[in-house]
């Protein structure tokens, strides 16, 4: 296996906000979804069962962690959790918080109307309002 980088499809979609201690963490460039990516840092994986059983563990700690983080943090009234792999085959798990009533509901939310990107300001802003609150995980 060669060193990890992530896909340049969910590079150029999203923005780094940290490294957990098994993935990547990214916020996808759509301000209409409080949308985070993980990306296990596991080169050549594209499938759940390419991790060892450590490593399905660790994902699904940080996906549900971070989950309710950013549940709590948006307000929101669901908490979606997927890994799909269609468009990129590269490992990763979508966690988004969904609010009745939002552009998409009650339906997905990939490939609903146009993306609405963040300005720098808010950027920032979702971005601190995450890594305050990822920092008081426990995620080893």
């Amino acid at each position: 296996m060669g060193s990890f980088e992530a896909d340049p499809r969910l590079v150029e979609d999203s923005y780094p906000v940290t490294e957990l201690p098994l993935c990547q963490l990214r916020l996808m460039d759509d301000a209409r979804f409080p949308w985070l990516v993980l990306i296990p840092r596991r080169p050549g994986v594209s499938e759940l069962f390419e991790l060892d059983p450590t490593d399905q563990q660790q994902l699904w700690h940080e996906a549900t962690r971070v989950g309710e983080s950013l549940l709590r943090l948006c307000q929101g009234d669901k908490l979606n959790v997927a890994s799909l792999g269609n468009m990129v085959a590269q490992l990763h798990v979508h966690v988004v918080v969904r609010h009745r009533g939002d552009a998409a509901w009650p339906g997905p939310v990939w490939g609903h109307g146009k993306a609405e990107p963040y300005d720098l300001d808010a950027l920032a802003a979702m971005r601190d309002h995450l890594l305050a609150r990822i920092s008081n995980l426990d995620l080893g």
